[in-house]
């Protein structure tokens, strides 16, 4: 049975809901299609917000030989069936490839596209909810525009929610708004679901289907931050078999794995930090390893830095050091560095006494002043 969200889908310009600042008249995605103007370009903004929608509009206006695919779970030879497969004889306009969740592919595999986007044997058009600037390799992105979308409004999807002709109290409808903050695609999930299950959708019903299987994980929401804590404390804990549940709990639900992998790479100097200097070094190899490998088998790298931080000692002199320091920084500003250690470049300079009886490996406190005797770090780690 096709889904609630699909058989809404507009079709074109005219049914479509949202995005005004590049859909709206004499704006930048609207005169491409009218025009019927062929370039690559890459779509950013959160979920259920139209991405996939006005790739295919797009694609529709220009006649194109359109495919999709999702950078989840397609590789090197997925694009080559495209690149390889002929064309029907209908279809005059230009190869198109919508990749959903581009920020998925490492870079090996952003590499193999480059020189079919470079020669236009395949026009791209991306879709993803992470920076560009930072998920896809700069060659890539030089030949790419990029066109950010905006979370819907409290308007828009009102007009899109009675576009599914089903009776809402007007109560319902705002706790619905409330709770898809933005996104349609799970408004309508919502509408869907709890009709199958309740028939009638009120908020009471709405709630309840909240807490049932059909909830996503959203990665902006409290499910994300609350997984993610526990995730941290597990390893702080020294809880390798807890630390291992809530990552498989985020990878299975669709988190990023680089969402984890960084989060790992902090861990390591927060809560490990002097006690065990190589705890980054392996934290970073495994970003570097999922940034390089993908989903799934970057879950094999990721287990194993998780066990190797859940084990290894746990020591925040260094974190907590920074911490204090930053204080006194944010709270006194540029206090004067004493004249020993400033440095002596013009020979106003040394009048003045920069430089002067300066020792290499002294033991005089070298904070200002105004923080003689200052310590940020304790000489001995917490048992």
């Amino acid at each position: 049975m096709e889904p609630l969200a699909s058989k809404l889908r507009p079709k074109n310009l005219k049914e479509f809901i949202g995005q005004e600042h590049l859909v709206g008249e004499n704006k930048p995605l609207s005169i491409a299609i009218e025009k019927k103007h062929i370039f690559s370009f890459i779509l950013w903004g959160p979920p259920g917000v139209g991405k996939t929608t006005l790739a295919r509009i797009y694609a529709q206006a220009l006649n194109a030989d359109y495919h999709e695919l999702s950078a989840v779970s397609a590789g090197k030879d997925d694009i080559r069936q495209i690149l390889e497969g002929g064309t029907s004889g209908t279809l005059l306009g230009p190869k198109i490839l919508f990749l959903d969740e581009i920020h998925r592919f490492n870079k090996a595999q952003q590499d193999f596209l480059l020189p079919y986007v470079e020669s236009g044997r395949l026009v791209l058009i991306g879709a993803t909810t992470e920076n560009p600037s930072f998920e896809v390799i700069p060659a890539l992105l030089s030949r790419c525009r990029i066109f950010v979308l905006e979370e819907l409004t409290s308007e828009d999807m009102t007009k899109i929610i009675k576009s599914a002709k089903h009776k809402i109290k007007k109560d319902a409808l705002d706790w619905l708004i409330n709770m898809a903050k933005g996104d349609a695609r799970q408004a309508l999930a919502m509408i869907e679901n709890t009709i199958s299950l309740y028939k009638e959708v009120t908020i009471e019903n709405l709630k309840n289907t909240l807490q049932s299987k059909f909830l996503r994980y959203d990665k902006k929401g409290s499910e994300h931050y609350d997984t993610i804590s526990a995730f941290i404390k597990s390893m702080r804990a020294s809880q390798p078999d807890a630390a291992l549940y809530y990552m498989n709990r985020m990878l299975i639900a669709g988190e990023d794995p680089k969402f984890i992998a960084r989060r790992m790479v902090i861990f390591a100097s927060e809560d490990i930090g002097l006690v065990l200097p190589t705890a980054l070094v392996v934290a970073n190899a495994v970003y570097r390893a999922v940034e390089t490998i993908g989903m799934p088998e970057c879950g094999e790298n990721l287990a194993h830095g998780v066990v190797y931080l859940s084990e290894a000692p746990k020591d925040r002199r260094a974190y907590d050091a920074y911490l204090k320091s930053r204080e006194d920084v944010v709270k006194y500003g540029n206090l004067p560095i004493p004249l020993e250690i400033r440095n002596p470049t013009t020979k106003l300079n040394k009048e003045l006494g920069y430089g002067k009886e300066y020792e290499k490996y002294t033991s005089k406190d070298l904070l200002p002043e105004k923080l003689k005797n200052r310590k940020y770090l304790e000489n001995k780690r917490k048992s």
